[in-house]
């Protein structure tokens, strides 16, 4: 059976020694009584409630799956999720980082994002119900109406009801500006709605009294394409004016999607039939509106992915440690015993590490983003808002897709440190990467975050945004540049920084000339970017260790991670060479092919 132990001395490390939060929420007025100790005891809490409450339903989840009532079109989830989702609320949970208008605590979404990543670690199905519902508050308190803000942020922050986001359908996929589904005006103003959405996670489930549907439809007189969507909130049950549940809505589950994961969460097949609903946002805006709640689900997902590699990797380094095979090719270890354990081996070392360093360097960066989501909503500097809102916009396909290929990368090399035993449903290993291969797929493939990256946050401003946080890397290379114990995590970062520069350039000029290059170049760019990203944090994770170190501190903590950044550089950092070769290698030798896919 696996375990998990929630990393909150890591977390700690990355938010107070790295980044210095406390010092970063004295700015910004809302935060400015958030200390380090208030941070630490709401992640020490929300660690016990990860692993004693969340983990022990994953495997039961995933052996169960949630069951459908196909005469009531009801959904129960596996045993024990409703109960540990009223945990869940009755701790407040829900309200971590929720507006205090509507009932929240008001703390950073840094605690929010930490809280995450340990749910998504003990258990990512059940955390899905719940993590939806942040995305649905979002897009609402953007862009809802004064009345449904009254009616859905109060019961969405307390968690008494969840959200979902419907924009997919059986023809179209990521191509929203395919969809069919139709609204049609009512002479009170609310509007009925007709058509079926796909792949709707947490779609229907007993474990909340209303669940809040986000759904993208066309009105009768809707432009063709993406400019002709709307935005509706249609609830599962009517709501009056003051919130109170009324009828069931026309809006309820055809049938549940079979997949390879994630078992425990109900994906849905949602059918439309006249359901009422609510415009949110202005007629044909509807794709601005569900961008708020899209982007906040990009990061969720690669948080889903952060949480599999850290509990993956705390799973196979255990079991590395104690499991006994040959001996070491430089002279017998363990003299007592017939056998080495495989924890000497040189490669299972390489899978461990690389598993640990993608879950670290996957912190550094998840928490960077929410610091900067804290500063651009509630910083009083305009331009502080601005450029953070800039940067995050950056890195959240990098945070998307980049981290979720890591995980994929990491949990399959921690099952193989299992051998055959990874492959044994027993032991957990293979579910971990059952659950984490949805995630390179959902919420805009992979492909699609590196079209987004290159072609729109990238070359859409000529590298504007790109150039602004080439500033802060070139601020930590300046002020390491002559640091001799720096030199081997400074030096590759410079020089890959330097290139990163002429290496956009070139694909510019290349897509300029011919579209396709941009796209057979995006997957290759968005991975040099990534590590790019993981390169300035983990030199600067290098950075505050050998600043410990300097200053007398025996912690073995700081020799490790010092360990885990020089293995980044040697062994993971390096494959930005061979990226850039086969970015700049072009389109041909994929588009001239029609006879090799014939």
């Amino acid at each position: 059976m696996p375990v998990y132990n929630p990393p909150l001395r890591d977390m700690q490390f990355v938010l107070h020694e790295v980044f210095k939060v406390s010092d970063e929420f004295k700015a910004i007025p809302k935060h400015t009584d958030v200390d380090a100790d208030t941070i630490n005891a709401v992640l020490e809490e929300a660690g016990k409630f990860a692993s004693q409450v969340t983990f022990p339903l994953n495997i039961s989840g995933d052996e169960e799956g949630c069951t459908l009532d196909k005469a009531t079109h009801e959904v129960t989830p596996p045993k024990g999720f409703k109960e540990a989702y009223a945990q869940y609320v009755e701790g407040g949970w829900a309200a971590l980082s929720c507006d205090v208008e509507y009932g929240g605590q008001g703390l950073p979404f840094v605690l929010n994002q930490c809280l995450y990543e340990m749910l998504n670690s003990a258990n990512q199905a059940w955390t899905m119900y719940p993590g939806l519902s942040h995305g649905a508050y979002e897009a609402l308190h953007a862009h809802g109406t004064e009345e449904q803000k009254k009616i859905y942020l109060p019961r969405l922050t307390s968690g008494e009801w969840t959200g979902t986001m419907c924009l997919t359908e059986p023809h179209c996929g990521t191509d929203l500006g395919l969809l069919r589904t139709k609204a049609e005006p009512q002479p009170d103003g609310s509007y009925k709605l007709t058509g079926n959405k796909i792949f709707i996670s947490a779609g229907e489930h007993d474990m909340t009294s209303n669940i809040v549907h986000l759904v993208l439809a066309r009105l009768p007189d809707a432009p063709q394409g993406s400019k002709g969507i709307s935005l509706f909130a249609v609830p599962k049950f009517n709501v009056g004016k003051d919130g109170e549940i009324g009828s069931r809505n026309s809006i309820y589950c055809g049938g549940l999607e079979h997949k390879m994961g994630i078992h425990g969460n109900a994906t849905c097949q949602m059918v439309l039939e006249d359901a009422v609903g609510t415009m949110v946002g202005a007629p044909n805006k509807g794709l601005a509106a569900m961008f708020v709640m899209m982007n906040a689900a990009r990061l969720g997902v690669g948080n889903q992915s952060l949480g599999l590699t850290e509990v993956a990797y705390q799973n196979a380094l255990a079991y590395a440690k104690d499991r006994i095979q040959m001996r070491s090719l430089s002279g017998v270890k363990a003299k007592d015993k017939p056998a080495d354990p495989i924890i000497v081996h040189p490669d299972v070392r390489k899978m461990l590490l690389t598993a640990k360093a993608y879950a670290e360097g996957g912190r550094a960066l998840a928490i960077y983003c929410t610091l900067l989501l804290d500063k651009e909503l509630h910083h009083p500097d305009e331009k502080v808002r601005k450029d953070s809102g800039e940067i995050v916009a950056l890195l959240t396909p990098i945070v998307k897709a980049f981290l979720t290929d890591n995980g994929h990368i990491a949990t399959n090399a921690c099952m193989q440190v299992f051998g055959g035993h990874g492959f044994i449903k027993e032991w957990g290993m293979e579910q971990f990467v059952r659950d984490n291969r949805i995630n390179m797929i959902y919420e805009g493939t992979n492909t699609i975050q590196s079209l987004d990256l290159l072609g729109r946050k990238v070359l859409g401003n000529n590298g504007a945004t790109l150039k602004k946080f080439g500033k802060i890397v070139g601020a930590l290379i300046a002020e390491e540049g002559v640091n001799e114990k720096m030199a081997e995590f400074i030096n590759p970062l410079a020089y890959l920084a330097d290139q990163m520069t002429k290496f956009t350039t070139e694909l510019g000029f290349k897509g300029f000339q011919n579209p396709d290059e941009v796209g057979a170049a995006a997957v290759d760019y968005l991975r040099v970017a990534g590590h790019l990203v993981f390169g300035y944090f983990w030199a600067r994770m290098a950075q505050t260790a050998l600043r410990e170190i300097a200053a007398g501190n025996t912690d073995k903590f700081y020799v490790a991670k010092l360990q885990t950044a020089r293995f980044y550089f040697a062994k993971l950092f390096p494959e930005t060479a061979t990226l850039m070769r086969t970015a700049r290698a072009g389109s041909k030798s994929l588009m001239d092919t029609d006879e090799a896919l014939a």
